[in-house]
């Protein structure tokens, strides 16, 4: 089968294209003819070998698809061949075919198009995860959103107005914070022309945020977490910026907060009901028009390495995504 395959770690230059076989499932895998395979933050680390899970070498990158079910284990029982469906498969999907675990792997909603199902699951399933079950969010209170112009960053910034919050949206550029506002977010800061720390005091009348939604990390950790409110709840969600931030202990002892990580596949995996619950909400609020994926382009399986240099550079405002079938 084509693939998009890395052979040696590294950038996305050293992607090609190429031959793989074409996977064997278990009984408790289906085998998916790939249609769309979105790009994903950890697509960008996977490649370099910086990614907590680590395939052998060669393998095709890609961990969120959509397409059509192929091959259906005798185990798996929600899904039967011929069903259009989408999956996280944690790599492989910038391929013709992709083997996911069934448990991973849902049925498309009547009217779902590839290339929502294939920028969904992974994006809009981390933010009501870090929102409802870590974050606690309850109406009315105020929500910062670091990175809001990128996928889950975008999600965050919906799945918080849904869920009532006021939402203030933070990114790098005005062109970024436009979409945000777009999408819903009640105000913006734009981080590399005004102070993070300073504007948000301006913003929450000195009184701090309830919950602050951090995928970005870096220099932004610290003056993120002195935003806090009393007893507030700051996400780690990822570190897009860089390393992972070293923060002073005092400030979360004198604000009463909290500093909470958020691994939502994990989250997936040891609480499968809560988790299926997320999704029929984020599936109820999709099909209603509520929640909507912002494409910000898509590519083919041949441009996949420079799709995923986009995200890399920070061009990509929402998901990107790469039309396989």
């Amino acid at each position: 089968m084509k693939a998009l395959i890395c052979r040696e770690f590294g950038s996305p230059d050293h992607l090609e294209i190429g031959e793989l076989d074409t996977p064997e499932i278990s009984d408790h895998q289906v085998l998916i003819r790939v249609k769309a395979c979105g790009v994903n933050f950890p697509d960008t680390l996977i490649i370099q070998n910086k990614y907590q899970f680590k395939p052998e070498l060669p393998f095709a990158p890609g961990g969120e698809v959509s397409g059509i079910a192929e091959k259906v284990g005798k185990g798996v029982k929600h899904i039967k061949a011929g069903d259009s469906v989408f999956a996280l498969t944690g790599w492989g999907g910038l391929a013709e075919y992709v083997a996911a675990d069934g448990h991973k792997c849902l049925p498309m909603p009547k009217g779902m198009d590839f290339v929502t199902g294939a920028t969904t699951m992974y994006t809009c399933g981390t933010a009501l995860h870090a929102l409802k079950q870590r974050g606690q969010l309850k109406a009315g209170e105020k929500l910062l959103v670091l990175g809001a112009s990128g996928g889950v960053g975008l999600a965050a910034v919906q799945i918080g107005k849904l869920m009532g919050a006021h939402v203030v949206a933070a990114a790098s550029t005005d062109e970024k914070l436009r979409v945000c506002l777009d999408e819903g977010a009640d105000e913006t800061i734009n981080y590399s022309e005004q102070d993070l720390k300073e504007t948000a005091k301006a913003i929450t009348n000195g009184q701090g945020f309830d919950v602050i939604f951090d995928p970005v990390g870096d220099r932004y950790a610290e003056p993120a977490v002195r935003s806090l409110a009393w007893q507030g709840r700051y996400l780690v969600v990822g570190f897009a910026a860089g390393a992972p931030s070293a923060i002073p202990m005092n400030l979360p002892l004198l604000k009463g907060a909290s500093i909470v990580g958020v691994f939502w596949g994990t989250f997936a995996q040891k609480q499968a009901r809560e988790s299926m619950e997320n999704f029929q909400q984020i599936l109820q609020w999709i099909e209603s028009g509520q929640l909507r994926q912002h494409i910000y382009k898509t590519y083919t399986l041949e441009e996949g390495a420079q799709a995923i240099k986009d995200l890399m550079e920070r061009k990509v405002i929402g998901k990107n995504a790469i039309i396989i079938g």
